[in-house]
């Protein structure tokens, strides 16, 4: 996610360009936000990409939690803690995995069929995603308070088709096809726009391609981080893995759905807002494109050694092969964008709480994250070196202990802050979500591993760097880095950025 937090009071006037423009935080209700579909919809839907690439949309229907072939219900309710209600601003999260084709006579209705049903069983142990966001407006007040409903109406599943896209037209080019972003629902919903219209926090979409398959969700990061995600994704893939037998011993641990408070919030947190829709700002920002950079583990230790040895003196912690990486992506973004030596820039990345807060468990389903931020004018990234870099984000992590994570997630519900783009970005703004400690390549439905990862449309902005593990593990990394298209082909013609030491 690569929004900022702002006060509600602080936001200004949204970008905007006369050219197309690519919107991040958008209200799509005429799309979107209709009568509940029923259980199931047999409907063709057409989207075409500019380089004519079509996705056919066959089927939607509505899948529900199970366990052992049971359906089942739940009827508590999730108040959400203020690291989950200040990401109802930003889009959904959105990963996908690009796998080779099942068996001979596995696809079609029968492919989809299975992976629904392990899905349906997947939901079975986070049965609160089948649920719906709930908003409580108290008008006397002028507050409303946000929480998920355990309802167990369950989450969307899509079944689509591309007959002319391949394998190699995602995994093998260097510029992500921007029909990828066709292979993942809910696009353009954000969580609050979820409680309006009482859309699922959760969808799923299988799309078929000419040689391949491409598994994608879409979870709304008002009820979950990264780490949430690819619990969930993990479990999906083992439940699909062990073919519907109940009795399988799983190695992916059950969620832990308790919600974490610090003991000076109020439960539920009343926002001071007539309605939820106050909350929702537009932002809208120039086109973009994508790049999905492999950087081997040869290449990404060759980084660190290199940071450590340029940084020898000036710290006591050894700088770590993300910091180094990120550092290393960070200069050369700002060379490719040509910045002016004294423009302020900044690098933004996310720092998970879950082992640095004793409260909060590995397993824990909801939000917990928070954002460090490194600054620095555009000429000393240039001038200093890797290493000088590289300690800049390994001390902004630093400062991230338990005492300061905690410190402003106690007096958060005193003045609320929310994650916002608009107002707030800039061309000179990196940001990286994700983790390389996910476990992205893992997931084998049961006739492969993944042959890519990729994201969809949901956040994108100039500046935005997701990473992920490398696809042959033992440290390498993938890096998708989204920039204006101008500075993304100098990035990508840059030879410090993209060849070996």
């Amino acid at each position: 996610m690569g929004a900022i937090f702002m006060h509600i009071s602080e936001l200004s006037q949204c970008y905007t360009s006369s050219a197309t423009m690519f919107s991040c935080t958008t209200h799509l209700r005429s799309m979107h936000l209709a009568t509940r579909a029923p259980e199931t919809i047999m409907i063709l839907e057409d989207s075409t990409d500019s380089a004519g690439a079509s996705v056919r949309v066959v089927s939607r229907r509505t899948v529900r939690p199970s366990w052992s072939g049971e359906a089942t219900t739940n009827s508590e309710t999730v108040h959400l803690t203020p690291w989950d209600l200040q990401m109802l601003t930003v889009d959904y999260i959105q990963k996908g995995l690009l796998l080779p084709n099942p068996p001979t006579g596995d696809g079609g209705e029968s492919l989809v069929g299975r992976l629904a049903s392990s899905f349906a069983r997947a939901l079975g142990r986070f049965y609160h995603f089948a649920g719906r966001l709930a908003a409580e407006e108290r008008q006397e007040e002028g507050t409303v308070a946000v929480s998920l409903r355990c309802t167990g109406e369950g989450a969307e599943f899509v079944h689509a088709v591309a007959p002319g896209v391949t394998v190699a037209d995602v995994a093998a080019s260097l510029y992500v096809p921007r029909v990828v972003w066709s292979f993942f629902p809910l696009d353009g919903l954000v969580g609050a726009d979820a409680v309006a219209g009482s859309r699922p926090v959760l969808a799923a979409q299988v799309t078929e391609l000419a040689d391949g398959v491409f598994v994608a969700m879409s979870l709304s990061h008002g009820v979950a981080d990264g780490t949430t995600f690819w619990h969930l994704f993990n479990t999906w893939s083992e439940m699909s893995r062990s073919g519907g037998d109940a009795g399988a011993e799983r190695s992916t641990p059950p969620p832990v759905l308790e919600r974490w408070f610090p003991g000076t919030c109020p439960v539920p947190i009343p926002l001071p807002f007539a309605k939820l829709d106050d909350i929702v700002r537009w932002f809208e920002c120039p086109p973009v494109e994508e790049c999905f950079f492999h950087f081997s583990a040869e290449r990404v230790k060759s980084l660190k050694a290199r940071a450590n040895a340029e940084a020898a003196g000036s710290g006591d912690t050894t700088i770590s092969s993300l910091q180094s990486l990120l550092a290393h992506v960070w200069r050369a973004v700002s060379r490719a964008r040509r910045l002016s030596p004294a423009e302020e820039t900044t690098y933004t990345v996310l720092v998970g709480c879950r082992g640095r807060v004793k409260r909060v468990p590995q397993a824990y389903a909801g939000n917990a994250v928070v954002r460090a931020t490194a600054r620095a004018a555009a000429g000393e990234i240039a001038e200093n070196g890797l290493g000088w870099t590289a300690r800049l984000l390994n001390r902004a992590v630093a400062s991230l202990d338990e005492a300061a994570m905690l410190g402003s997630l106690s007096s958060w519900h005193l003045d609320p802050r929310f994650a916002y783009l608009a107002g707030f970005w800039n061309p000179a703004m990196v940001v990286t979500g994700n983790s390389p400690r996910f476990d992205a390549y893992g997931n084998d439905f049961g006739w492969g591993a993944p042959v890519a990862v990729r994201s969809g449309g949901a956040n994108k902005v100039d500046g935005r760097v997701t990473v992920y593990e490398g696809r042959v593990g033992g440290g390498s990394m993938g890096l998708e880095v989204c920039l204006a298209p101008e500075a993304l082909a100098r990035l990508v013609a840059d030879d410090d950025f993209i060849c070996q030491d």
